[in-house]
């Protein structure tokens, strides 16, 4: 699937495709679980509250394709996968603090 996105006058738009790279309901939650090192699966399904493994599977799949993760496959039994952030991944992390930060002064009585 092309994650390019276009807008109705036919140009890129990396703000849309930016949005569209990291929507989905566990992106973030993933993002932030692996920021702080290496994550198998069997740690995401246990550190994400209610999140399903075929979803979890699915979005992880999205966010190697999109170039966020990488998946590491060892030839051992049993088999074991582990995902780590590109460099990519951890320019991410950077913004996501930033509008983490950015949200915290949205707060109700703080001052912006």
């Amino acid at each position: 699937m092309n994650n390019t996105v276009r807008t109705p006058e036919n140009k890129f738009c990396p703000l849309e495709l930016a949005v569209n790279t990291i929507s989905g309901k566990w992106k973030i939650p993933i993002i932030w679980q692996i920021h702080k090192g290496m994550k198998r699966p069997s740690e995401f399904v246990r550190n994400i509250a209610k999140v399903d493994r075929r979803v979890l599977t699915q979005q992880l799949k999205e966010m190697e394709r999109d170039g966020l993760l990488v998946k590491e496959v060892f030839n051992e039994l049993p088999p074991r996968v582990e995902y780590t952030l590109t460099e990519t991944g951890r320019e991410l992390v950077t913004i996501l603090w930033q509008l983490n930060e950015w949200g915290n002064r949205l707060q109700p009585g703080s001052k912006h």
